[in-house]
């Protein structure tokens, strides 16, 4: 069984299950973001202030820094998102 990692303080986790590999990770988050009901102001994140908060190293995988062109496995993959 897969270990959950610790959630940061003052972050929003999201939980993408992805059924195949994705080559890069900001179009899978956008939408996501866009699916999901529990977080108002990233629900309504515009491409742009997604980028800028991978810019300003505020999404995190594994409590590692993600960029926008991380890949993402197969499975489930658990994405913090600092200060929200």
């Amino acid at each position: 069984m897969e270990k959950i990692p610790e959630k940061p303080a003052n972050s929003f986790r999201i939980v993408l299950t992805l059924e195949y590999p994705e080559s890069r990770m900001d179009n899978v988050l956008l939408n996501a973001l866009r699916e999901q009901d529990e977080n108002e102001a990233l629900k309504n994140i515009s491409r742009g202030a997604l980028k800028e908060l991978f810019n300003q190293k505020k999404i995190m995988i594994k409590g590692q820094r993600a960029k926008s062109n991380s890949s993402l496995a197969k499975g489930i993959t658990y994405v913090d998102i600092l200060g929200y």
